[in-house]
């Protein structure tokens, strides 16, 4: 299964990046809860690992938070690669908003 992965820097520490993903994780089904089933949330200190389905298409991964980088790694499906561009801009929309 092919990879998304990103770096997306911020200035917050890890503690305040942290605490701005776990409320903003906290609403993704609300948000999302149309285009999105099957959702699974686990943190584990400053490590999110996710899994849903969106469009049929299972996607997991992980959220790593560090002291200055949001680490994104996704296993999804190849019919996902065709979009890939669209998936990275849009997740940089997110986290560049969240972070900032």
């Amino acid at each position: 299964m092919p990879h998304i992965t990103m770096d997306t820097p911020h200035e917050l520490g890890q503690e305040e990046a942290t605490r701005r993903l776990k409320e903003k994780c906290s609403s993704v089904a609300k948000v999302y809860g149309s285009q999105v089933g099957d959702l699974q949330q686990q943190w584990d200190g400053p490590t999110l690992s996710f899994a849903f389905t969106a469009m049929k298409m299972k996607v997991s991964g992980t959220v790593t938070v560090e002291n200055a980088v949001v680490k994104m790694d996704a296993k999804v499906p190849l019919a996902a690669m065709m979009v890939r561009g669209m998936i990275e801009k849009r997740i940089r929309e997110e986290l560049g908003s969240l972070l900032t």
